[in-house]
């Protein structure tokens, strides 16, 4: 049995496309191309409404920080700062800070969590690092920072009184819901046993 013809008296046919081949550019070619964008670029530094395109510069920042857990193995170390929008509302993360030069991400985040809490601790092992971008002062930043699991040493809680607002010990089970910071939260989920 044959199928029945179309409306048309015969079948229509797909027509399928050939795509060609890219061609290669020579190099001549992209050095000319490249240099026609960067002047076009350089040119078009105007927005639509006349004033000139600013563009923010970049800063790269590198700090170090991480998760006490204290000796009973059972707590976390918290630290609070009071929100820009909402000075009623404290944000919670894990304490850190900008790493000096000759210092080691290691150091520097022992060191960190010290002046930020009062407590004295050891690093039981890396946590990861966490990698973002963020706008401040009309720069755009690229942090990274290095976070560790500490096991507490000694000390009393005592908040940096310049940068911090409150610092508490939290139950190890209650940390990635107090957490304010997405990627702090998956960073501690991701983690594993937390007792050093």
């Amino acid at each position: 049995m044959t199928p029945a013809p179309s409306a048309g008296g015969e079948e229509k046919r797909k027509k399928s496309r050939r795509r060609r081949p890219r061609r290669k550019k020579s190099a001549s070619a992209t050095v000319q191309n490249n240099s026609q964008q960067s002047s076009s670029r350089s040119q078009n530094t105007k927005r639509k409404d006349g004033r000139p395109t600013r563009y923010a510069k970049r800063v790269d920042e590198v700090s170090a920080g991480g998760l006490v857990v204290d000796s009973t193995g059972t707590r976390g170390l918290l630290i609070a700062r009071r929100d820009q929008k909402d000075q009623t509302r404290l944000i919670w993360s894990l304490p850190k800070g900008h790493i000096e030069e000759g210092e080691t991400p290691e150091l520097a985040a022992l060191r960190e969590v010290a002046e930020e809490t009062g407590i004295t601790s050891e690093i039981a092992r890396s946590l990861g690092v966490i990698d973002f971008w963020f706008m401040a002062s009309g720069k755009r930043i690229h942090k990274t920072v290095h976070h560790f699991l500490f096991k507490e040493v000694g000390g009393s809680l005592k908040p940096q009184v310049t940068e911090v607002d409150d610092v508490a010990w939290v139950p190890l089970e209650e940390i990635v819901a107090k957490l304010a910071y997405p990627d702090e939260k998956k960073l501690i989920a991701r983690s594993g046993d937390l007792k050093p």
